[in-house]
């Protein structure tokens, strides 16, 4: 139980130059990777942000991890994050491999119990949605999309006739009730 509030100055010391030196190599290395490396568009865009975070604290707190050694794991992330986005552009394959689509969850007036089922959400949590866009009433809504980054997006009646819209990128299946 002893040095649970300070060990020694050499190891603050420690943490402050490795923290800053470690900060400013990822915010350089994130600079050059572009903006999609943290977007959090994605599944594997979201796991990336976790594990550059871990990376990052682990390199500042654990002594027996070297300053360059963080900087390769970091680099590597981003680097592997960066060969995902690439091949997700060229294959179409890949792209599903390593994305999942959009999930329609209601429309036209009704919840789609299977879209749902497979997302595990229930009525009361896409009416939630729904009330957090500031709508009343569900004659006011064309469709709910829960998206891959698992945001909704609510498309109200209205709202599409520009083929740009959500609602134009995910269409109910066969098997959906609408």
């Amino acid at each position: 139980m002893e040095n649970i509030l300070f060990n020694n100055w050499q190891a603050l010391l420690r943490i402050l130059i490795i923290g800053v030196f470690a900060y400013v190599i990822m915010i350089a290395i994130l600079r050059i990777s572009g903006k999609r490396t943290l977007s959090q568009m994605k599944e594997f865009d979201f796991i990336v942000s976790v594990a550059l975070g871990s990376a990052l604290s682990a390199v500042i707190l654990d002594k027996t991890i070297a300053l360059i050694e963080g900087v390769l794991a970091i680099l590597v992330l981003v680097l592997l994050q960066m060969l995902v986005a690439r091949l997700s552009l060229k294959s179409k394959k890949f792209q599903q491999l390593s994305s999942s689509s959009p999930s329609l969850l209601f429309y036209n007036g009704q919840f789609l119990p299977e879209s749902m089922k497979k997302e595990r959400l229930l009525e009361e949590e896409v009416r939630s949605v729904i009330r957090s866009q500031g709508i009343a009433h569900l004659s006011e809504v064309k469709a709910v999309v829960m998206e891959p980054n698992g945001q909704f997006s609510v498309v109200k009646e209205g709202n599409t006739s520009d083929p740009q819209t959500s609602i134009y990128l995910v269409q109910p299946t066969r098997g959906d009730n609408y």
